[in-house]
């Protein structure tokens, strides 16, 4: 959000992920308009409308027709004056003066909202990670965000792919047991109406599907494995059962996640702010425990290869 908001600062035309637009779904377009397929997105960034209107300018030049839906709300700097109290948790100091950006969490309804009104692309801004399967699936089996069990699945399932391939091997204590790194493919979720959810990958790509991998991006960054605080409800993931990979319907092998346990949401949101503090960082690729020069060598190979 940082780099999104000093982006925006510098045009305010910009502050999205101009990569979702240019790379990864305006060249598609075509296809995604033909198969009748719906995408979600929080590429918005703190600017969902720029990046709606980037999109529908890309879609108008190939002569394509597309419904894009934008979710606002997440965006409370008008509201700096309701954060007077806040204070850091570690030091006690109070809250900058001058935020740069401030942003709640959202959850699933004004997604599915906007697919009940016929959106092919719907793009937010900051969003909980788990919202973005929440609801498509919500949509899909006609669910009330009410319906606890059914959503506490579906946002397992949403947890599970939020960081990318680390749910097929690329976060993998066993690391030594993953193939083709440099191919390695993103977890794929089906999620059926009781909320249980199939993961799986792409046929022919790297990495590594298996019952490990999956549990471990099920622990990841959980806190209360009892309560997980999302937008649209707390899950207990205490009762959740991770099967072996086993070949599915389709043909394609698949770890079967069930169990999850639905409460009530809180009453409040996540919310994240950023300020300018004159200070710059660097970021190296920081790879730890056992092996770890062997694992960077790997690493660094694959990166090449790719």
């Amino acid at each position: 959000m940082s780099l999104l908001t000093a982006a925006k600062a510098k045009n305010p035309q910009l502050g999205y992920a101009p990569d979702f637009v240019l790379h990864a779904v305006g060249p598609q377009l075509k296809n995604i308009k033909d198969q009748g397929i719906r995408v979600i997105s929080n590429a918005g960034g703190i600017n969902p409308a720029a990046c709606a209107a980037a999109l529908q300018t890309a879609a108008l030049k190939a002569g394509i027709d597309i419904k894009v839906g934008v979710v606002t709300g997440d965006d409370l700097l008008s509201q700096v004056h309701t954060f007077a109290d806040a204070q850091d948790l570690t030091t006690g100091e109070p809250m900058p003066a001058k935020p740069h950006s401030i942003n709640a969490y959202t959850g699933a309804g004004a997604i599915v909202r906007a697919l009940e009104l016929g959106a092919d692309v719907v793009i937010t801004g900051r969003c909980a990670d788990s919202a973005m399967a929440l609801a498509p699936a919500a949509f899909h089996h006609g669910w009330k965000l009410s319906s606890l069990q059914e959503a506490a699945g579906a946002s397992v399932a949403g947890h599970l792919l939020e960081c990318g391939a680390q749910a097929t091997g690329g976060n993998h204590t066993d690391w030594r047991l993953v193939q083709d790194w440099h191919n390695m493919g993103f977890p794929i979720a089906s999620v059926s109406s009781d909320g249980a959810c199939v993961i799986s990958k792409p046929a022919g790509s790297g990495g590594l599907l298996s019952r490990g991998t999956v549990c471990e991006q099920l622990l990841y960054e959980i806190g209360d494995p009892r309560s997980y605080v999302l937008p649209d409800l707390a899950v207990d993931i205490t009762g959740v059962t991770v099967g072996e990979p086993q070949l599915e319907d389709d043909g394609q092998m698949g770890v079967r996640v069930t169990g999850a346990r639905g409460k009530p949401p809180t009453d409040t949101y996540k919310v994240g702010a950023t300020y300018l503090s004159g200070f710059k960082a660097t970021a190296v690729c920081v790879i730890g425990g056992p092996y770890a020069a062997e694992k960077g060598r790997i690493t660094a190979q694959a990166t090449l290869e790719r």
